[in-house]
């Protein structure tokens, strides 16, 4: 048959691979080790922090979805993001951007400062900030799109031939979005990372990275590092992030429409500043999103106006929100980037960025989006009487 479609590659990864007993669905290996089956003669699987079937069916799939030639499942997102640094020398330059997540930011000045390698944070869309940039040669350079928090959009396809042409490669976080709505590699990236704690798992229960790269010799460098370091996944973590993967289109959907939906329902409320979401038309990258994103994902952040007063009333005041960081789950959350996900930032970066005090971050899950709409109004409103009062 022709080739499937991600959805159905997404559903069937693995299925019926049991050749013992006719499973449907693949058994979880979770043997630390594997007996060779005689001196000298390994099998296929010696050691699981080396090689472990359950991983390596969830890498299989990964590695598919994303067009890539092979992916390494790491322990976790920043474990991944570790990795993916293994590529650089003490000489070389990573180019980041300056609205990452605070995670990335946090590892990337912490082993620049050891001398592992050298970083430059620069917005990348400032088209002069990245020809300086690349007028460096760096090694590496670190794409974030949409951003976390601010949801800003960056050209992959464009930086990625400039990164070429610097002799560069191009490494790209696609947490937020996932391969049902954006495949970097088909778009120049040399390198795609994935917290699979998010989108990719879908249920707020499991803590994995994954590292997918277009060509082989990257991948096996990667996985080589993942092994000595012992950053890779392990067997149960990944037989549930598979499951999880299995559902991710019809998630990806119901997590669209529901932020489509609020972040229609917080334009034009006085207690909302400003909004951003890459699906509105107003939204600076809403162009570029339509032409290298296939949809606008699940995530919506925007400005309250007024005091701390304000911003409490709304964090606090939510009963369908759950007031935590990480997202990407099926239950909807919120989360205050300056104290939660970018405190490791110090205030100065995050001005440079953008990122205010009274920014609040959405995750959307898969609840009513009525529902959702109407539990965020009622939390402005309370916070504009707040406001009223003083």
């Amino acid at each position: 048959m022709a080739k499937p479609d991600p959805q159905t590659v997404a559903v069937r990864s693995a299925l019926e691979s049991d050749t013992q007993h006719g499973a449907v669905v693949p058994p979880v290996h979770l043997s630390t080790n594997y007996t060779f089956s005689g001196f000298k003669e390994k099998r296929v699987y010696d050691y699981s922090r080396s090689g472990n079937p359950t991983r390596d069916a969830l890498a299989g799939a990964l590695a598919e979805l994303e067009g890539g030639a092979g992916c390494v499942v790491t322990a976790s997102g920043m474990a991944g993001i570790l990795l993916v640094c293994q590529l650089l020398d003490p000489s070389d330059l990573l180019i980041a951007p300056h609205d990452c997540y605070g995670g990335s930011y946090r590892l990337f000045e912490s082993l620049s400062a050891r001398g592992q390698f050298r970083v430059r944070f620069i917005d990348q869309n400032d088209s002069q900030a990245v020809a300086e940039a690349l007028a460096e040669r760096p090694r590496l350079v670190w794409v974030e799109t949409p951003s976390n928090p601010l949801l800003r959009i960056v050209d992959i396809a464009a930086l990625a031939d400039a990164a070429h042409a610097a002799g560069a490669l191009l490494a790209a976080d696609n947490t937020f979005l996932s391969p049902a709505l954006q495949t970097p590699l088909a778009l120049g990236a040399d390198i795609v990372v994935h917290s699979t704690t998010k989108y990719l798992n879908g249920h707020s229960d499991v803590i994995g990275g994954a590292v997918i790269s277009a060509d082989a010799e990257v991948h096996g460098t990667l996985a080589d590092w993942a092994n000595t370091l012992g950053l890779s996944g392990g067997a149960f973590d990944s037989y549930l992030t598979l499951r999880g993967v299995r559902t991710l289109f019809p998630r990806m959907r119901q997590h669209e429409a529901n932020a489509n939906q609020v972040a229609g329902a917080l334009i034009g409320h006085p207690a909302v500043q400003a909004v951003y979401y890459p699906g509105l038309a107003s939204h600076p990258g809403h162009a570029l999103a339509c032409r290298q994103q296939r949809g606008f994902g699940g995530m919506v952040s925007f400005e309250v106006a007024g005091d701390e007063r304000a911003l409490r009333c709304v964090l606090e005041g939510l009963s369908l929100f759950s007031l935590a960081e990480s997202l990407g789950g099926v239950e909807s959350l919120v989360c205050h980037p300056a104290t939660m996900t970018h405190a490791a930032m110090d205030p100065a970066a995050r001005r440079t960025a953008g990122i205010s005090d009274r920014l609040v971050r959405l995750s959307l899950g898969a609840e009513a989006g009525e529902d959702l709409v109407a539990d965020l109004l009622a939390a402005l409103d309370r916070a504009l009487a707040v406001q009223a009062r003083v």
